[in-house]
């Protein structure tokens, strides 16, 4: 008897019909396929939509949203708000998954139910030097405290973390309570000013370093050409990243305190009970 999904996976595309099918074949073939692929065509103008349909028959639950142009974050946006599973995750149109990458999910939310996000580790695909490598060869996990958490995500080197939502797992009953949203005025780095300020909000990460999520490093991809009208929203982006995590790591400070003040009181209290 087929079980009720727990996992949603939202894939934001636009104007993907040269990537599109890679992406939908590898999700097909995932070890557990009893997932939802919600499908969000941001006003594509080429054959997306036509690409994505074809597909439909290959999945157990499957839905496209059309929608006008609004940019990546509006799409992220109306996924989210649409999702009815406990936990979600992000997958972008032009880059393509392992097999285990949708079982990894439902499997360390069981695993560990109190923590708040998982995350798995990642190959990085370039074109332009056509190989394809995993980002930390260390075998590592492990749970991370909510100060460990923001190193991992911001460290710009070898971290299996980082800020980007594709190789993260994130609780649906997270978002609703704080009506958290993406960011709609900046260029980049919208995906770690969500996470920042998701882990600023919780407690309770899981991460592997075991590469499941191949992030494809397209020679025509605006993340990776220089434009400078872009150096303004760079500015913003980590100010608001980095202005969030101290906030939230003083106002962690301070509720530790508070906790050890109020339970060297409950044994000074115990301690004049029994005398």
């Amino acid at each position: 008897m087929l079980r009720q999904p727990l996992l949603t996976v939202i894939m934001p595309v636009y104007n993907m019909e040269k990537y599109l099918g890679r992406a939908l074949d590898h999700l097909a073939v995932q070890e557990d396929k009893n997932f939802k692929l919600l499908i969000i065509n941001d006003g594509s103008s080429d054959r997306t939509h036509e690409i994505a349909e074809s597909y439909r028959d290959k999945f157990l639950f499957f839905k496209i949203i059309d929608k006008p142009n609004g940019g990546l974050s509006d799409a992220r946006n109306l996924g989210m708000s649409l999702v009815d599973t406990p936990y979600f995750t992000f997958h972008d149109g032009d880059d393509w998954v392992d097999p285990g990458y949708t079982a990894f999910f439902v499997r360390a939310f069981n695993q560990y139910p109190n923590v708040a996000m998982v995350s798995c580790g990642f190959w990085i695909d370039s074109q332009r030097r056509n190989s394809s490598r995993a980002v930390d060869k260390k075998k590592e996990n492990g749970l991370l405290n909510k100060r460990e958490t923001y190193l991992k995500m911001t460290n710009i080197f070898s971290s299996p973390v980082k800020g980007y939502t594709w190789n993260k797992g994130y609780r649906t009953e997270v978002v609703r309570k704080y009506n958290l949203t993406f960011v709609k005025n900046l260029a980049f780095m919208e995906d770690q000013i969500f996470n920042v300020k998701y882990i600023s909000l919780t407690d309770g990460y899981y991460f592997t370093s075991e590469p499941l999520y191949h992030y494809w490093q397209r020679a025509d991809s605006m993340v990776h050409t220089i434009d400078l009208k872009k150096v303004p929203d760079n500015f913003k982006a980590n100010y608001r990243v980095w202005s969030q995590i101290v906030k939230s790591l003083l106002a962690e400070r301070d509720k530790n305190k508070t906790n050890k003040k109020a339970a060297k009181k409950a044994a000074i209290s115990d301690s004049n009970y029994k005398d």
